[in-house]
């Protein structure tokens, strides 16, 4: 049901610097009037809500502790929080069991101080 999300950003390069390393992918910038925006790639017809990187002070602002967890979706939790540390995050909780043929969960704050996680199937 999700059909977009944004993560607030401070720092647009820095957050597109991390979020490329982190997740091995090319985010693209764009600039709507005062919004400053870094889209992750989306692929039409395939499952996952797309999303952006926004920067703009008046509306947004990054928070560790309030607010909504965004999942990302990652082959393996392990290496993916590997790629967290050294792209300057921090692990909150590495990878761990979430259930039964539910499968693995990570929590960590990216470069500009969200929290964020991971689900992978193994």
């Amino acid at each position: 049901m999700v059909g977009w999300f944004e993560i607030p950003v401070t720092d647009l390069q820095r957050a597109r610097a991390f979020y490329e390393a982190v997740f091995e992918i090319d985010i693209r910038l764009h600039r709507m009037g005062d919004l400053e925006m870094g889209w992750f790639p989306m692929a039409n017809g395939k499952s996952g809500a797309p999303g952006s990187l926004v920067k703009h002070s008046d509306f947004y602002h990054p928070s560790a502790t309030a607010g909504v967890v965004i999942y990302f979706s990652c082959e393996d939790v392990g290496p993916t929080l590997e790629r967290v540390t050294k792209a300057g995050g921090r692990v909150l909780q590495p990878k761990k069991a979430i259930g039964e043929g539910i499968g693995y969960m990570g929590l960590f704050l990216d470069s500009e101080g969200n929290r964020i996680a991971l689900h992978s199937a193994k």
